[in-house]
């Protein structure tokens, strides 16, 4: 029963998934700052509010219904993700693509390499 425990926890997936989760919480961190100091000041400069909280409140039978907060959370959300896609993911992007052009390159000269020694080895026919 506890072997089995033991390696569940120990299994790469639980480990992977723990470090993602450490990982994702420093990371916030990154991502409020950038939004919170860069990108809501800029939209507050260019609308005069960081957030649109008040906008559309309509009373409905003594309740208030308030559709700016939702408007403020999908327009985080939205900059979020921006921040998040420009600043990590595609230059995240671009790396691979050139790490994989740089070992395309290095596969196809080695194939260069060998198919050359081959023609060059039938060329000057059989050696008596």
């Amino acid at each position: 029963m506890f072997k089995g425990f033991r390696d569940f926890l120990t299994q790469g997936n639980v480990m992977d998934l723990a470090v993602a989760v450490i990982i994702g919480a420093a990371f916030t961190q990154v991502v409020t700052a950038l939004t919170d100091s860069v990108l809501m000041p800029l939209i507050s400069a260019l609308v005069g509010s960081p957030n649109f909280d008040e906008f559309a409140k309509v009373t409905l039978n003594g309740n208030e219904i308030a559709f700016g907060v939702l408007l403020t959370a999908i327009v985080n959300f939205l900059l979020i993700a921006a921040a998040v896609y420009f600043a990590i993911v595609m230059p995240m992007n671009k790396l691979i693509e050139m790490r994989g052009k740089h070992a395309e390159e290095e596969e196809a000269t080695e194939e260069v390499v060998l198919l050359t020694e081959i023609r060059n080895a039938l060329v000057s026919g059989p050696k008596h």
